[in-house]
């Protein structure tokens, strides 16, 4: 009997720990809950260690992450897959078999907020197997250097660096792939980099091959407004709370980690903050860039009087190549054929919607495509265990999409 009880009280305990309210359009919600809760646990391990001085709080979670999700490069009858080096990065190789002799390319980022993951990870190598597999093309998974001990504009050099050689004559000549149909691409941080790299060599005069399109899983594109609409409303939506997003952009830019209530609270871009014009505001007013049912009954939060020394203290918030959204017209209008995925419960939805319509603006293609029912990361979550439905079908609509336009 005491059995019994001692058991029905630790499940009582797990469904509470795992329990979270979600919105009630979210696809698989207790998938969601049970990933939410392992990650979660990561994170408070990390931050135990952290305080008592073991280690850094990312590097344990990195561990952690690396222990779970990592695996070592085997290629199957229909890819080749091998770790090189691209400009110097390291970097995974997805070849295919067979097929036509030039193939199309894809360099591609990965998500962790600037910190976390590598292209090594399960999700993100079954992602580029498919790719190849599927596209014919040849797939270059980048592994750029993470925080804490790179910081803006480490991450950035390193993903134009391996851009750069991914277009070079030499690599392209190497892996047989056509000058004329290659991509860039990237989730979340990734999607970051990848909007970058897409921007500066845009803008390139000197480069003999450029991309043909881009492609932005999620992307995270800006850091002066945390109170945009799907910032408010999916603040405590998993995978990706709001403080963790603060959190990860001071992460980033090398600033001081006691900021983040002042960024939380939008007092880094109040209005007397003099480093901030009325243009770069502009860029992301999304009472102005957002369709009404985005915007809902949401109001923006523009605090009259802030935290004036944040600026000065974290310039790099206002470098457009940390935050692509601030770029000029001239610049976007620049980069190639884009493709931007984005989803409901997600809070860098609209970072990445305000994108779509300033790229539009500026007379870029652009395929917008969002999930009602997705969340952050969805993507990667469409193989077992996590397994699901809006993972499984983004998946095959990017991959769709890339097959009929690169």
């Amino acid at each position: 009997m005491r059995l019994r009880l001692a058991g029905a009280v630790l499940l009582s305990a797990a469904a509470y720990y795992v329990y979270l309210p979600l919105p009630s359009g979210v696809s698989e919600p207790w998938k969601l809950m049970l990933l939410d809760a392992l990650f979660r646990s990561f994170m408070q391990a990390s931050d135990v260690a952290h305080a008592l001085g073991v280690c850094h709080r990312v590097h344990l979670l990195n561990r952690l992450v690396s222990w779970v999700e990592e695996i070592e490069a085997r290629s199957c009858s229909a890819v080749h897959v091998a770790d090189s080096t691209l400009g110097g990065v390291p970097t995974r190789v997805f070849q295919p078999k067979g097929g036509k002799q030039l193939k199309r390319g894809v360099i591609y980022f990965h998500g962790g907020g600037w910190a976390l993951g590598s292209g090594r990870m399960r999700s993100y190598d079954l992602l580029c197997r498919k790719m190849a597999e599927e596209l014919d093309s040849v797939i270059m998974s980048v592994d750029y250097r993470l925080a804490p001990e790179a910081v803006f504009p480490d991450q950035y050099h390193d993903a134009l660096a391996a851009s750069r050689a991914f277009l070079s004559l030499p690599v392209l000549e190497r892996y047989s792939i056509d000058p004329e149909r290659v991509c860039v691409s990237g989730d979340s941080a990734g999607g970051n980099l990848a909007a970058a790299v897409a921007q500066e060599l845009g803008s390139d005069d000197g480069l003999t091959v450029k991309f043909k399109v881009q492609a932005l899983i999620y992307p995270v594109l800006q850091a002066l407004d945390f109170y945009t609409p799907s910032y408010q409303q999916n603040r405590a939506v998993p995978i990706l709370h709001r403080p963790v997003m603060a959190r990860f952009w001071l992460q980033y830019l090398g600033a001081d980690m006691s900021l983040e209530p002042l960024l939380l609270a939008n007092n880094h871009s109040s209005l007397d903050q003099p480093a901030i014009s009325g243009s770069t505001r502009s860029k992301l007013d999304w009472t102005a860039l957002l369709p009404a049912e985005r915007r809902k009954h949401f109001r923006p939060v523009v605090k009259e009087t802030g935290s004036p020394g944040v600026m000065g203290k974290v310039p790099q918030l206002l470098d457009v190549r940390a935050a692509p959204l601030l770029a000029e017209q001239g610049v976007l209008g620049r980069t190639p054929k884009a493709y931007v995925m984005t989803c409901e419960f997600d809070v860098l939805r609209d970072d990445g919607l305000m994108y779509v319509r300033r790229l539009q603006s500026a007379g870029v293609a652009v395929t917008s495509d969002h999930y009602e029912d997705g969340f952050h990361g969805c993507m990667v979550f469409a193989y077992l265990p996590m397994k699901s439905s809006v993972g499984q079908r983004s998946m095959n609509n990017y991959i769709r999409w890339l097959d009929q336009n690169l």
